[in-house]
């Protein structure tokens, strides 16, 4: 089937990506995305999921010829494309010698341009008059549709859900405001907004993992219900996997502004002794106002004695900043820089586990209901310690083994030289 060009044009949402345009565009002339993609010599095969099943997040890259043919297709000019379209000028080493046809090569959306997550299909079609599936790069930060009161989630799962109703927890909806405040003082403070962003993440969902065993945490256990649709019933597990990021957004957006606001930077300098240093106390000044403003004054001693977790290693590098006792400049005097092991796991990996967890028998969610929470505060911390006596012993990096997934408990051990 011959198509003429430009027929039905289709225009580019922001942030979409190539392939999401390809799909829509076999839409509007009534073919598989298949059909229409028969038109590109493939130099690979779509990624897919490791049980099967193509991937939602999956990305192409095309040659110039390729580039042309698109924008043919869908009757939009190359520089709107070029615009729109974020991996449209990423190049690829397999298609630079391709110049006789119109080539294109797969890849995975976020290696290529960052996180992928859905887009709002009510907001497609208010654009298009079509409501279908489209897919876009967005930092996490901007995942919530105002509009339509949505929560927009990764692409890269393989889960069937696009989105979570905010409707009933508005805010969430206002944190995204909030967060564009946020992000200019970070701006002003020198700091990247994606690091702050990063760093905040971080910390929150080490709680969120550690507040199983919280019995005063009442705010994060009524919205996970609500964005599961009012009960998240036997589907416990997963629901706290898919849910996460956007229950626990308005407290990172909270802590991202704590972390930058100086009145904050002051109390960690006044915890670590001002010009006396001393070892850092136990009921630390800091983690208590920071409680404040998250709205749990109990959370304070808890955030203080969780030591080895990214908030301590971000105060860690404030104080010696502020003494000048750091060494050459790097990433261990940066209080931005976000260590691989503080880095929260993604929905994708964690829904993996659950996974392989299931079908395991004498999984570790039997082992962690068998222990009390108190004990695995302690285990968690005991662990935490050692890793940071390893690394300061060895010298070395250290390296995460995780031991017991469900109970977000990791020891560690030094790499091999």
């Amino acid at each position: 089937m011959i198509l003429p060009p430009g027929l039905l044009r289709t225009a580019p949402l922001h942030g979409e990506t190539t392939s999401s345009l390809i799909c829509r565009i076999a839409s509007r002339y009534g073919m598989e995305a298949k059909v229409l993609r028969a038109w590109w010599k493939w130099r690979n095969y779509p990624p897919g999921h490791e049980g099967g099943g193509a991937r939602a997040d999956a990305e192409v890259l095309l040659n110039a010829a390729g580039r042309q043919l698109l924008a043919g297709l869908c009757g939009v000019e190359e520089d709107v494309l070029a615009r729109a379209l974020p991996s449209w000028a990423k190049g690829d080493a397999n298609l630079r010698a391709d110049a006789g046809g119109p080539v294109g090569v797969w890849r995975v959306g976020g290696v290529v341009a960052g996180p992928v997550g859905f887009g709002c299909r009510l907001c497609t079609a208010r654009r298009t008059g079509a409501a279908v599936r489209v897919v876009r790069y967005a930092p996490r930060w901007e995942r919530v549709c105002v509009r339509h009161g949505r929560w927009l989630l990764d692409a890269d799962a393989n889960q069937p859900l696009e989105h979570l109703d905010l409707r009933s927890l508005p805010e969430v909806v206002a944190a995204q405001r909030r967060w564009a405040r946020v992000a200019q003082r970070a701006v002003r403070a020198g700091a990247e907004p994606e690091r702050v962003f990063g760093l905040a993440q971080a910390v929150v969902a080490r709680w969120w993992e550690q507040a199983y065993g919280w019995e005063r945490e009442k705010i994060w256990p009524r919205r996970l219900h609500q964005v599961a649709g009012g009960d998240a019933g036997d589907d416990l597990e997963r629901w706290r996997i898919v849910g996460r990021d956007a229950v626990v957004f308005p407290e990172v957006v909270a802590v991202a502004d704590a972390l930058l606001d100086p009145a904050m930077v002051e109390l960690v300098w006044a915890d670590s002794g001002a010009g006396q240093p001393r070892v850092l106390p136990a009921d630390k000044l800091f983690c208590r106002r920071l409680g404040e403003r998250l709205e749990r004054e109990w959370l304070g001693p808890l955030a203080a004695t969780d030591h080895g977790g990214p908030l301590i290693a971000w105060m860690g590098s404030v104080i010696r900043l502020r003494r000048g006792a750091g060494g050459p400049p790097g990433y261990a005097d940066d209080p931005w820089w976000l260590r691989q092991e503080h880095q929260s796991a993604t929905m994708a990996g964690q829904l993996r586990v659950l996974g392989k967890e299931k079908k395991a028998p004498g999984s570790g969610r039997m082992w962690r209901a068998s222990v009390p929470p108190e004990q695995r505060a302690q285990i968690r911390s005991l662990v935490d310690g050692a890793q940071e006596q390893l690394s300061s012993c060895a010298g070395r990096k250290p390296v995460r083994v995780r031991t017991c997934p469900s109970i977000s408990c990791a020891s560690s051990v030094t790499a091999p030289p």
